[in-house]
């Protein structure tokens, strides 16, 4: 006569903790890869810290160090990762770094060719870099075609612009 059900179930329940507990280091290397899923759609290293704690359990684990001691051991790498590892990535990750100016406002401070001429309050055109830009002068001045000028302020999509001298 078969056993129980309940007993079959509960045989393999046995089998499988016995199963976990000589494998722990799989466990470990299992939810050190889901904080670092999680990580990737927070971006604020949080969860890398707790990947960390994990990760030194695995290691204590291939040691055959007891599981109380593995819980501690994540506990604390996970604390010190917050404490001095996370500090610096968040730093790195929010650091500028690229100093340097985009798109329109790299025109300021460079030369160009005056297409139409700029009289007084009138605005006229500039050439820069084979692109054609509305210009108005700093001093109100006549800038005749074909004289260099270089850029000093831009409104918009409107160069200030001086003759170069």
């Amino acid at each position: 006569m078969a056993p129980p059900a309940a007993v079959v179930v509960y045989q393999n329940l046995i089998q499988m903790i016995e199963y976990i507990s000589q494998h722990l280091w799989l466990v470990w290397t299992i939810v050190a890869m889901l904080c670092l899923i999680i990580e990737l759609g927070s971006g604020d290293f949080f969860v890398t810290c707790f990947a960390i704690g994990a990760l030194g359990a695995m290691v204590s684990s291939l040691f055959d160090v007891p599981l109380w001691l593995q819980i501690i051991i994540f506990a604390v790498c996970s604390v010190l990762s917050l404490v001095f590892v996370r500090p610096p990535l968040v730093h790195a990750l929010h650091a500028s770094g690229d100093n340097r100016v985009s798109n329109a406002e790299a025109l300021i401070g460079r030369t160009g060719t005056v297409e139409e001429p700029i009289t007084g309050e009138h605005s006229g055109y500039v050439k820069i870099d084979g692109d054609v830009w509305k210009a108005v002068s700093t001093d109100l001045e006549t800038i005749q075609r074909g004289e260099r000028v270089r850029v000093v302020k831009m409104d918009s999509i409107i160069l200030t612009v001086e003759r170069c001298l």
